[in-house]
């Protein structure tokens, strides 16, 4: 596996595979809001895109940021949770299931699944 700065890409015995940083991006994006507690998306960017927003399903990457290492792929995961849920036990399952999915989806190696939680939302 190379790793570029916007791309990873995969040697395979038929060819290369680059993966751009969005399409891993939209992967722990869906990944981590399957998760229960997790009401959705929070931007990396708070003050210039809101920081109440919770992103829609096309603007993940918005929430995810990618790092490239020689050990593998590190992510920052940008999160709202519910209120009155354990936000370790979330953290927990968010890390668990972005790690599974990019193995089992893109076979890439997942060093660090770092959560940041942004906020809070209380039900109405």
């Amino acid at each position: 596996m190379f790793l570029n700065f916007m791309a990873i890409i995969i040697k395979t015995n038929n060819g290369d595979i680059s993966l751009e940083n969005d399409v891993i991006a939209t992967i722990v994006g869906g990944s981590a809001i399957e998760n229960p507690g997790v009401v959705g998306m929070a931007s990396k960017a708070t003050f210039r895109d809101g920081v109440n927003q919770i992103l829609n399903r096309e603007n993940y990457a918005k929430g995810v940021v990618v790092h490239q290492k020689d050990s593998g792929v590190a992510v920052d995961v940008y999160l709202v949770a519910q209120y009155g849920t354990k936000l370790s036990e979330i953290s927990k399952s968010v890390q668990g299931k972005v790690k599974y999915n990019l193995d089992a989806f893109l076979g890439i190696h997942v060093s660090e699944v770092n959560v940041i939680v942004q906020g809070v939302r209380v039900s109405d």
